[in-house]
């Protein structure tokens, strides 16, 4: 498949993904949820580069690298993943930049893995089609086969059902990300989940969908960080296209339909809130 000898490749970004909508349908019996979601992606989020070695290394910096582990990391998950696949020794050194707060919603982890394999299908002269590589992913997290893709779709089944959309309405949109800081945890935001079908996405453009959607996991979210609802309180006073919590949290975004618009409100955001952290970027 892959000859394995180290191609020059730049930065490759880790996609910060929010969720436009995010529809919790049933528990599991495997543990997972059955959910309906719209995933859409920045132009901005954590970035990874490799270089050659003898080995598997990872060296984590970036402003939010601090006391991630090493070890039992995504990054070295995904790397061992394709290597395997590709029946080649699993040798790089890949440096990721955390530029994103972790459990945060915005993909974290499973965009560093998504990034990872995008990374090494190339650095390792692979050349999976994006498709085989995002199938590949799965067993690494729901949310890794649309980071893999990392553009607007539709997921369904436990997110992996990937269905991409028509998304001139929303790209080019700009977006600010917003987060209070404080990690919560994406499994006991599930277990709180009230277990009340809310009902499907529904039909109409991508906007629409999405402004008539909701978030299933905001409640139970708010119910571990109430800062979340603080958040989404100041969001809405900054006349957002739309305004929701992403996946588990704690990150909430808000849609702009210009640069202007969305600096104005990352100024205010950060003057009312100045212990939170904000980010704008563009829907890719």
């Amino acid at each position: 498949m892959g000859n394995a000898r180290p191609q020059a490749v730049g930065w490759e970004t880790a996609y910060a993904k929010i969720n436009l909508a995010l529809h919790v349908r049933r528990r599991l019996p495997n543990g997972y949820h059955e959910i309906e979601t719209i995933f859409a992606f920045l132009d901005r989020g954590d970035r990874l580069r490799v270089q050659p070695s003898d080995c598997l290394q990872l060296t984590i910096d970036g402003p939010f690298g601090a006391g991630l582990g090493q070890e039992d990391n995504l990054v070295t998950d995904a790397a061992k993943l394709i290597a395997t696949h590709a029946n080649i020794p699993a040798a790089a050194h890949i440096i990721l930049e955390k530029n994103l707060p972790v459990s945060s919603g915005i993909g974290g982890g499973s965009a560093d893995a998504a990034a990872t394999l995008r990374l090494l299908n190339k650095f390792w002269d692979i050349n999976l089609p994006l498709r085989e590589l995002a199938s590949l992913s799965a067993s690494l997290g729901a949310d890794v086969p649309a980071c893999v893709i990392s553009q607007t779709c539709l997921g369904t089944g436990i997110g992996q059902d990937l269905v991409p959309v028509d998304d001139l309405a929303l790209r080019g949109m700009r977006v600010l990300l917003v987060n209070p800081r404080v990690a919560i945890s994406t499994a006991q935001i599930f277990r709180d989940w009230d277990g009340v079908d809310g009902g499907s996405l529904g039909d109409g453009d991508i906007l629409s969908m999405s402004s008539k959607g909701r978030n299933d996991l905001e409640r139970p979210a708010i119910a571990q960080l109430p800062l979340i609802k603080d958040i989404l309180d100041k969001l809405s006073q900054t006349d957002p296209v739309l305004h929701r919590m992403s996946g588990s949290g704690a990150t909430c975004f808000a849609l702009f339909d210009d640069t202007e618009a969305a600096d104005i409100a990352q100024f205010k955001l950060l003057q009312a809130m100045p212990e939170a952290w904000a980010l704008t970027g563009e829907i890719r």
